[in-house]
């Protein structure tokens, strides 16, 4: 069987078959049959505001049927209703929650969680933001936020049942509700404390006149 090779991206259609014979410590997703791997083991800063996030939710979620992750954790993505071992996109979101028990099993989540969050960082931004965020789209999950701690930035897309509408910028400053899990709200102040601080912007004197 072929094995992906210690490159970014590898030609050759895999499928979840394929995947779980992967060998070595690299972690990889599946997108549309092409085997990606996964950045080298994020920062501090990357995980504090995964955490941070996770667990706001978890604790919204205590005694609730949903259930949130993280990462790693396989979420396979069948485009129809194809057996496990055809499914050909396999991704690990950084954040996720499911509502639908029936999606989970001991091998993770088979079909859309509801809430997905992928906090960006400078190496995935465009993988992140561009080919992810189509495969939730076509996927049905919910609510995809894409969040930049660089940037102080969180983008929002919400599903109307076709696709994603036109998604909602914010500053990573005071609350945002999840649509998707009416109730749970994120408090970006607590994810800020994890921020490196804003530079200090020195004030400058006009010039003179000659």
């Amino acid at each position: 069987m072929p094995q992906p090779a210690a490159k970014t991206e590898v030609p050759h259609h895999f499928t979840w078959s394929d995947y779980q014979q992967f060998a070595g410590p690299q972690r990889w997703e599946l997108l549309d049959g092409q085997a990606l791997a996964m950045s080298p083991a994020p920062g501090l800063l990357h995980q504090d505001v995964v955490l941070e996030i996770a667990s706001q939710a978890k604790q919204f979620l205590e005694d609730k049927p949903c259930r949130a992750f993280v990462a790693p954790l396989d979420v396979r993505l069948p485009q129809h209703d194809e057996d496990d071992e055809l499914v050909d996109t396999v991704v690990q979101p950084d954040v996720l929650v499911v509502c639908d028990p029936s999606k989970l099993d001991e091998r993770g989540v088979r079909g859309a969680p509801d809430w997905v969050v992928e906090v960006i960082s400078p190496s995935t931004a465009g993988h992140d933001q561009v080919r992810k965020r189509r495969v939730y789209e076509r996927a049905g999950v919910r609510e995809f936020w894409l969040v930049h701690p660089q940037d102080r930035l969180a983008i929002l897309y919400r599903h109307d049942g076709t696709a994603y509408g036109r998604p909602d910028v914010l500053e990573l400053q005071g609350t945002s509700e999840v649509a998707a899990l009416p109730g749970l709200v994120i408090d970006w102040e607590r994810v800020a404390r994890w921020l490196p601080p804003l530079p200090v912007v020195q004030d400058i004197e006009p010039f003179e006149r000659l």
